[in-house]
């Protein structure tokens, strides 16, 4: 349990943090006085030894509980939670009766440990009063790391247990002990931990800014005392039977139909190399050392084989493989050389004929598969229509599906091999969702560095407050243009009231946007460039004007005569109810301000845009016309322009055919015609207008993967659960995933 630090490091202390590991012994590592661990042990055990050895030493009672919503509805998701907390409480009551229902634990620093484990070996010895250390079958001490925290002014606890500190087995243990499944579970404190953590955190200084609910790392040590064969010699007795029943004790292998016996080895026997054959002998060995499976083959398993199965090896797979386990688990230790077995292999399945190497995985699919088909005990396959679920209760549903399957199959590969996952299906279009359970063997799961992709993209923001400012992402390589977009907004920390319109750049030209949220971004090329824009959510349906920035250029071909051209990337805006010349400027103007260095801003807007000789003049544009329906100008019409003194001119362009432009007057209004939603317009500068802003942002646009930018990256760990989360993840179907 934690404790705040005396001193004045930011560093939490390591709290119960021993020199030791798995089996250290304290009396055997340092002085009792130095060894500052903490031991967790069963409360039973600690109360004998405390009596008998008149340890002298109060603890403080404390019940366990979940912390928060971790009921997550299926036992199985357990194996998928990377951390789990529960809630420690004083339950005081427990000092009048400290033999209350439930699981005790106690939790005792390192000398007291060592007394009572003193006291339990010196009665076994003695002969004395009989303690459950000389009952014991394995005894281990297993290090456990926590992470607690402690509320202000409160007396309860929250214990941490992470994946991220414990290997899976000593999580697994630590799960097990805090868990109150069926009965409650209780831990005394009989180290004076707790009650030191607690005192600390009331004595913290009011001006402390620490977090109340700071985190501090305990390791505790588990001493795991094996349960006892229960109710003495009759339960040795029935354990005897059991172990007679499965058909093999003491080494022995117990043939019940002939009453004779023969001797099982160890299991420790190699396999030779045939030459390239390595991934059959390691499969081969994984299976001859699951446990359900040897005692199977070992047994009478002849009787199971069903020859006539269509689907199997008339019985000869199995046969060879029950065969060459029995060698490997014979008293003779001579290493097997398995030619039987792989011309078995060979004759059933000739990809794994010759001496190439091959994958063992494989080797092991198609084992287990053939294994399953030649012990199948059901002779005659009945046909079974699967149901839709129909909003049924999982488990309802989940139980029907796997007796269809064991209507069909049923083996002992089945028993120990098998399983079935869940699997939804929700239509993009009509939201229906489609429940079903789909039987496995094995599973093949991604690497998580090779499901998710690194993202570049620029966010312009079209309220005038901050320039263009490049977002990096993470997003599943299968995901889609909502994923990206949700990544990307949690990125740039859109508000409530914005929304994100993303496009593509190519030429200093928008030419896609990202509207369709289930379009796949696998689509995307590293190499191209994207852009979003923030605009404000209200006008999701509002059309847009997208300005496009041209200037006087000359190039090679031109012989020294300049031309317009398209430079930087477009800059967009949403566009009111009302249009006019004087709208189109000031929105651009607005968009401007983050790039602007000059102070000197032209603020009399009849000497910015030319005024019309008539504002009764309307400009009704069709965005996809093969022609504008005023006059249009060619490319270098604003060549002879007279530009404005602050050295631009806007001219309305036909999205399809850009070379076809119009002037925009002062006072002129502007419609769109039909359902039009973006309005294009070119800005065309004089050089005396370009010295007042910095465009150098537009022009480097990021690319979206710079293999260069990301080489030098440490590559990141890869665990099994972040394996088997990538396979959980949420992924879109395209037209490809049809079946």
């Amino acid at each position: 349990m934690p404790a705040s630090s005396s001193d004045s490091s930011d560093a939490p202390p390591l709290l119960g943090a021993g020199g030791g590991g798995d089996g250290d012994d304290p009396t055997t590592s340092a002085a009792a006085d130095d060894d500052d661990r903490v031991f967790l042990v069963l409360h039973r055990w600690w109360r004998e030894a405390q009596d008998g050895a008149r340890i002298d030493a109060q603890g403080v009672p404390y019940a366990a509980a979940p912390s928060g919503p971790t009921s997550y509805g299926m036992k199985v998701l357990s194996l998928f939670i990377s951390d789990q907390a529960f809630t420690l409480r004083r339950a005081d009551d427990l000092l009048l009766q400290p033999d209350a229902s439930g699981r005790s634990y106690a939790l005792v620093a390192a000398d007291l440990f060592a007394r009572a484990r003193d006291w339990h070996t010196d009665s076994g010895k003695n002969g004395g009063k009989k303690s459950l250390i000389t009952e014991e079958v394995s005894v281990n001490i297993y290090p456990i790391m926590l992470r607690v925290s402690v509320t202000r002014g409160t007396n309860a606890l929250t214990v941490k247990i992470s994946k991220k500190d414990n290997s899976s087995e000593n999580f697994k243990r630590a799960n097990k002990i805090l868990t109150a499944d069926s009965e409650p579970v209780h831990i005394w404190d009989f180290s004076g931990r707790t009650t030191f953590i607690l005192m600390n955190e009331w004595n913290r200084m009011p001006q402390d800014n620490r977090s109340s609910d700071q985190e501090m790392p305990l390791e505790i040590h588990f001493y795991d005392l094996s349960e006892p064969m229960a109710n003495g010699a009759d339960g040795k007795k029935d354990e005897l039977s059991r172990i007679m029943s499965n058909g093999s004790i003491m080494g022995m292998d117990l043939d019940s139909s002939s009453g004779s016996s023969k001797q099982v080895g160890s299991g420790l026997t190699g396999l030779d190399n045939l030459g390239n054959t390595c991934f059959m002998n390691s499969a081969v060995q994984c299976l001859a050392h699951t446990s359900k499976l040897v005692d199977y083959f070992l047994g009478d398993f002849y009787k199971e084989i069903n020859p006539h199965n269509p689907l199997g090896m008339k019985g000869e797979l199995a046969h060879a493989f029950g065969d060459l386990l029995r060698k490997l688990w014979a008293m003779d230790r001579t290493p097997v050389a398995p030619h039987q077995f792989k011309g078995k292999l060979a004759r059933f399945a000739p990809q794994f004929s010759g001496f190439n190497q091959h994958d063992s995985q494989e080797l092991l699919a198609f084992l287990l598969d053939g294994l399953h088909e030649d012990l199948n005990r059901v002779k005659r396959k009945p046909y079974s229509e699967a149901k839709d679920s129909d909003g049924r209760p999982d488990e309802e549903v989940a139980d029907e599906y796997w007796g269809n399957h064991l209507a069909r199959n049923d083996s002992i590969i089945v028993d120990i091999c098998q399983g079935q996952y869940k699997s939804t299906l929700v239509c993009p279009i009509c939201r229906k969702v489609s429940v079903t359970f789909d039987p496995f063997m094995y599973l093949s799961l991604p690497l998580p560095s090779t499901t998710m992709r690194t993202m570049t993209i620029t966010v312009f923001s079209m309220d005038g407050t901050t320039g263009p400012s490049p977002y990096t992402v993470s997003v599943p390589k299968s995901g889609d243009t909502k994923t990206l977009i949700n990544a990307l907004s949690n990125a740039c920390s859109l508000r409530g009231d914005e929304r994100l319109l993303v496009a593509e750049v190519y030429n200093c030209s928008l030419i896609r946007y990202l509207e369709e949220p289930s379009e796949v971004i696998s689509l995307i090329r590293d190499g191209d460039r994207l852009v979003a824009y923030r605009l404000p959510k209200d006008s999701e349906d509002a059309p847009i004007v997208v300005f496009r920035n041209q200037r006087m250029e000359s190039t090679m071909t031109s012989f020294g005569r300049k031309s317009w051209k398209t430079f930087g990337t477009p800059l967009v805006s949403s566009l009111p109810d009302t249009i006019n010349g004087s709208t189109i400027f000031d929105l651009f103007q607005k968009v401007l301000t983050p790039f602007r260095v000059a102070k000197d801003a032209i603020s009399n807007a009849d000497h910015i845009i030319s005024k019309s000789s008539s504002v009764d003049k309307t400009a009704d544009v069709d965005m996809t016309s093969d022609a504008a329906e005023s006059t249009s100008t060619n490319n270098n019409a604003c060549e002879d322009e007279t530009t404005s003194e602050n050295g631009m001119q806007f001219y309305l362009i036909n999205e399809k055919f850009p070379d076809q432009r119009m002037k925009i007057e002062m006072d002129q209004p502007i419609k769109l015609v039909g359902s039009q939603k973006r309005l294009h317009v070119v800005v065309c500068w004089q050089d005396n207008g370009l010295e007042q802003y910095n465009f150098g942002s537009l022009d480097s646009l990021p690319e979206i993967y710079k293999a260069a930018l990301f080489s030098r990256r440490p590559q990141d760990t890869c665990s099994l659960y972040a394996c088997l989360e990538a396979f959980l993840k949420e992924e879109p179907l395209g037209p490809e995933d049809m079946w």
